[in-house]
C-alpha cells in the first residue's frame, strides 16, 4: 500500500483559490529526508505530515526547501482532511503537537477556527536592501518572531507591489509581510507575504503571518475581531480574533486532489 496524499485549497470556499497544501496522514513517524523529498516533489508552499500522538497528532510542515516552525494554511488543510476522511468525528476538536506548541482546530459550520500563538511585531530598523528589494519606500517597519512587517500607505500600493525576489531572498528573515488598511468594502486590512528565502516566492494566503498582523492591526484599529484579505493572485479571506496572547484564525477549505505516494 502506498501513502495517501490529499491536496487541499485552504482559506478558500472554492477550488483553485486560497493556498494549496498537501496533507499526508501517516500511521507512524517518517524520517525528515523522506518528508523533505515529498515536499519538494509536491512543490507547494507547504506539505503537512501528521501521525497520531498522545491525545492528538504530531504535525510538521515542509516547504520545498526546508521545515518551518509554524504554518496556518497547512494546519487548516490538515484539520479539514482529518474530518473529511473520517480520522476524527466532525464534532471533535483536532489537536496538533507542533514546534510552536499545541495548536487546535474546531469546526464552525462551513468555517474552521484555528487557535494559534500571537507573534506581535516590534518596530525595528529596516534591514539593508529591504526597501530596494520591495521597490517602494516603506512606512512603519517591524520584526516579529519569524518575519519582517512593512506597512504601506494604501491598499493599492500593496496590491501593485512587484518586488525583486532575488534581492528579497538576501533579507535575513523567514519572510516579509507587506500590509495596509483596506479600502475594499468588507475587509479591515490587506496583506501579501513573500518568503523566497524558504522556497516560497509569494505565498497565496499565510495563516502564520496573520498571527503577527492580528495584534498589529488590533492596536491600530482598536478592534479585536477583523476580516483580512491576502491580496495575492489567488487571494484568500481570513477571519481573525485576538484573545490575549492567542489568535483565532478562521478559514474555509476545499479538497481538490487525492493521490497515493507509491
Amino acid at each position: 500500500m502506498g501513502v495517501p496524499i490529499v491536496q487541499v485549497d485552504a482559506f478558500a470556499n472554492r477550488p483553485f483559490g486560497g493556498n494549496p497544501a498537501a496533507v499526508c496522514v501517516l500511521g507512524e513517524p517518517r524520517d525528515e529526508a523522506w518528508m523533505q523529498n515529498v515536499a519538494r516533489e509536491m512543490n507547494l508552499a507547504e506539505t503537512a505530515f501528521l501521525h497520531p500522538e498522545n491525545d492528538g497528532y504530531r504535525l510538521r510542515w515542509f516547504t520545498p526547501a526546508s521545515e518551518v516552525a509554524l504554518c496556518g494554511h497547512a494546519t487548516l488543510a490538515s484539520a479539514h482532511v482529518l474530518w473529511e476522511d473520517g480520522h476524527l468525528p466532525s464534532s471533535s476538536q483536532a489537536r496538533f503537537h507542533t514546534q510552536s506548541g499545541l495548536l487546535t482546530a474546531d469546526r464552525r459550520g462551513e468555517w474552521i477556527d484555528l487557535d494559534f500563538p500571537a507573534t506581535p511585531p516590534t518596530q525595528a530598523p529596516a534591514p539593508p536592501g529591504l526597501a530596494a528589494a520591495l521597490r517602494v519606500g516603506p512606512g512603519w517597519v517591524g520584526r516579529s518572531k519569524f518575519d519582517y512587517v512593512v506597512e504601506l500607505d494604501s491598499e493599492d500600493a500593496v496590491r501593485g507591489l512587484k518586488p525583486d525576489l532575488l534581492a528579497l531572498e538576501r533579507v535575513d528573515a523567514r519572510g516579509v509581510i507587506v500590509t495596509s488598511r483596506a479600502t475594499t468594502s468588507g475587509y479591515d486590512f490587506v496583506s501579501r507575504f513573500f518568503a523566497p528565502r524558504v522556497g516560497v516566492p509569494e505565498d497565496p494566503v499565510t495563516g502564520s503571518a496573520h498571527c503577527t498582523l492580528t495584534p498589529f492591526w488590533s492596536e491600530r484599529l482598536g478592534r479585536t475581531e477583523m476580516t483580512a484579505y491576502q491580496a495575492s493572485p489567488r487571494g484568500g479571506v481570513v477571519r481573525v480574533k485576538l484573545v490575549g496572547d492567542r489568535v483565532i484564525l478562521g478559514g474555509q477549505a476545499v479538497t481538490v486532489l487525492r493521490g497515493e505516494l507509491v
